[in-house]
């Protein structure tokens, strides 16, 4: 088939490397606008476009993809089906029009459960055990057309929704190329998803992210893994905000603290909840570099500061 593959971060490189190998055609690529990124917060474009300029494909950054001019230039390119993976914005019904075959969304869950943009953070941030992935077709509601197909993944308990999301993007890469493989032979037909087990996943934001001490170490270690690398757990000390990567569950109730309280040893720093305490891996205070919590509390006391997390 001849495609116009839709993507934007990272996370949708696999499926673009894995149309580029199939026996299909990618006539262009279809990304964000370039935008601000790094720490510099410099213009550049999106790794789908990049990675699409550096083999010759035809890239469109519409604003919007209902744009009347990126339209017509869908029209002329013709594509027979539209695969998705991670694009980052609505699709119009004009747009969904266009191919025949439609738009094929790779969405890193087991629809219906997490529907939304951070499927992959709400599963862990919610403690699933097993998570995956799903082709299916896509209608204007979100993340509810019918289903082509599935993959199941197990969410470790050291995962990272960093971690989990690079597992998906990998299998769930050869997922979309057998539904394609799958619909031009006209072997495979989609299924409607059940109405009931639906949830949603909306967009993790920076002030989501924020660690309430106030609860049980579990939720905290779930919370600050769905968080990592994005939007990045974080606390406050005296004002000051704190990055905060994954910890590690004691278990010691002889160690009790108040929550948010910081007990620091000789090698290693402590944190009270609402049950037992965490042990603190790396941090990042603000405008320095990451480093290891031991090697941050040894500064910390230097500067005579109160050792309370808000």
């Amino acid at each position: 088939m001849r495609l116009a593959f839709a993507g934007t971060p990272a996370a949708a490189l696999p499926t673009l490397a894995a149309l580029l190998k199939s026996r299909h055609v990618v006539a262009a690529v279809i990304t964000r606008p370039d935008a601000r990124a790094g720490r510099g917060q410099r213009l550049g474009p999106s790794p789908v476009a990049e990675q699409a300029a550096e083999v010759g494909i035809e890239v469109l950054r519409p604003e919007r993809p209902g744009d009347p001019g990126f339209l017509a230039r869908l029209r002329e390119i013709a594509p027979d089906c539209c695969p998705v993976t991670a694009y980052g914005a609505l699709i119009p019904q004009a747009a969904l029009d266009i191919p025949v075959h439609g738009w094929v969304n790779l969405h890193f869950s087991l629809l219906p459960a997490w529907r939304g943009a951070a499927p992959v953070q709400h599963a862990i941030r919610h403690g699933d055990d097993v998570t995956g992935a799903t082709t299916f077709r896509l209608v204007r509601e979100l993340d509810a057309g019918p289903v082509f197909g599935v993959l199941t993944e197990a969410i470790r308990p050291s995962d990272t929704a960093g971690d989990l999301l690079d597992r998906l993007s990998v299998a769930g890469a050869e997922l979309m190329v057998a539904t394609l493989d799958g619909i031009e032979s006209g072997e495979l037909e989609a299924r409607e998803q059940p109405s009931h087990g639906v949830s949603l996943a909306p967009k993790i934001t920076p002030a989501d992210a924020k660690v309430s001490w106030r609860t049980p170490a579990v939720a905290i270690d779930r919370h600050v893994r769905a968080c990592t690398p994005e939007p990045g757990a974080w606390t406050e000390l005296a004002g000051a905000r704190l990055k905060v990567w994954p910890v590690t569950r004691t278990g010691a109730v002889a160690d009790q603290l108040a929550a948010g309280e910081l007990r620091v040893l000789r090698d290693r720093v402590l944190v009270g909840t609402a049950t037992v305490p965490v042990e603190l891996g790396d941090v990042q205070p603000h405008g320095k570099r990451r480093m290891p919590a031991a090697d941050w509390a040894r500064g910390l006391r230097r500067d005579g500061q109160t050792a309370v997390f808000s």
